[in-house]
């Protein structure tokens, strides 16, 4: 019988990517041949891993290419190695709907308006209504709404808010005039 591999949980995978970032931020900066041939070995493995995991979406079903692209992690390789079976419109609007809630509970809204051209269009209202404490008007949350989308959707090359369109309120007209009208016109 196989031993199944160990999973790591959530966090302990966070903590390795911030590891990593760290050893390669280190390796970037180091001079000298062996730094460089540690580098292309980074590259050179993460080329394969990608063309492997594009062989994987190839010969997924429906079913598994939404499992593979709905999971945290791999939604992020697939995006990394621009495999992922979703347009970056879904994606990215799937991220402003993930934020919504946070958002509303700080008496603001966000909407998801689309992309025109490689440009990403969101609505955002009110914001910021959250007292002292939690860092924000709506500059803090378009910023935020900003590095969601462009993490989910890399190839667009920016995310712009859309200001409300201030409507004018509908004119009260009592109901007594309508009936005064109609019965007037009926008269004729």
């Amino acid at each position: 019988m196989a031993e199944s591999a160990v999973r790591l949980p959530d966090p302990a995978v966070e903590a390795r990517l911030a590891r990593l970032d760290e050893l390669l931020a280190g390796l970037e900066s180091a001079p000298g041949p062996a730094a460089r041939e540690a580098l292309e070995s980074v590259r050179l493995l993460t080329e394969v891993y990608g063309e492997a995991l594009a062989r994987v979406v190839d010969v997924a079903d429906e079913r598994l290419s939404e499992r593979l692209a709905g999971d945290e992690l791999l939604g992020h390789l697939l995006v990394l190695h621009r495999v992922h079976p979703e347009p970056a419109e879904r994606r990215a609007a799937r991220a402003v709907e993930r934020l919504r809630p946070a958002v509303r509970e700080r008496g603001g809204d966000l909407e998801w308006a689309g992309i025109e051209g490689r440009v990403a269009r969101v609505r955002v209202s009110g914001g910021g209504g959250c007292g002292s404490g939690c860092g924000g008007g709506s500059a803090d949350v378009t910023e935020v709404v900003r590095a969601a989308v462009l993490a989910a959707a890399p190839e667009l090359t920016a995310v712009e808010p859309v200001t409300e369109e201030r409507r004018a309120a509908p004119a009260f007209v009592p109901l007594g005039s309508i009936r005064r009208r109609a019965a007037a016109e009926e008269a004729r």
